[in-house]
């Protein structure tokens, strides 16, 4: 789906659905920022997990793109996030997807192994320094899995509202593709 036919195919409770989940992501990722302050180096400027190539559910190319109107700009040129201005910064910062907003942070999933479930953890390789991943608590990483069910279920009825099979595969768009592509 192109980005201009995404706006406005979006249902009034899925998009406030997805609104209300980022203020939610954003009031839980808080305290684990807090407890990292010391060892975060991401600020304005640091663009290491700005990458090109992410995707997000519909869902959430929505809020972008409802956010910022027309006023996008083109893209940044290929190898880092679509996104960025010039200086380094997120052009669409209030109105990020889930993934941008948990980036930097100690994360932890699970996954099954022949042994049973095991426990992954992992941390952006500048934010490393400081106490390692497996000592830390729990409730000190952010854990992978919940919100991303949640963004699956609001996708699910974005395209069941648009007469789509429930077994449908749930679309994801390419940041970059929702801009018009940089001059030259």
């Amino acid at each position: 789906m192109s980005s201009s036919a995404l706006v406005g195919s979006i249902s009034p409770p899925v998009r406030a659905y997805v609104a209300q989940l980022h203020t939610l992501v954003d009031q839980l990722l808080a305290p684990i920022a807090a407890v990292h302050a010391d060892r975060l180096q991401c600020a304005l400027g640091c663009t290491a997990c700005c990458v090109d190539e992410l995707t997000v559910f519909e869902v959430e190319a929505d809020q972008l793109l409802a956010a910022l109107g027309s006023d996008t700009g083109p893209a940044s040129p290929e190898g880092a996030c679509a996104w960025l201005d010039g200086s380094g910064a997120c052009r669409a910062y209030a109105a990020r997807p889930y993934v941008c907003r948990s980036q930097g942070l100690p994360l932890r999933w699970g996954a099954e192994a022949e042994a049973g479930p095991v426990e992954h953890r992992d941390i952006c390789p500048l934010n490393e320094p400081g106490p390692p991943l497996e000592s830390l608590s729990t409730d000190a990483c952010w854990t992978l899995g919940p919100v991303e069910e949640r963004l699956a279920t609001a996708q699910r009825a974005a395209q069941t509202a648009r007469g789509e099979p429930e077994d449908a595969p749930l679309r994801r768009v390419r940041l970059r593709d929702l801009l018009p592509a940089a001059p030259g």
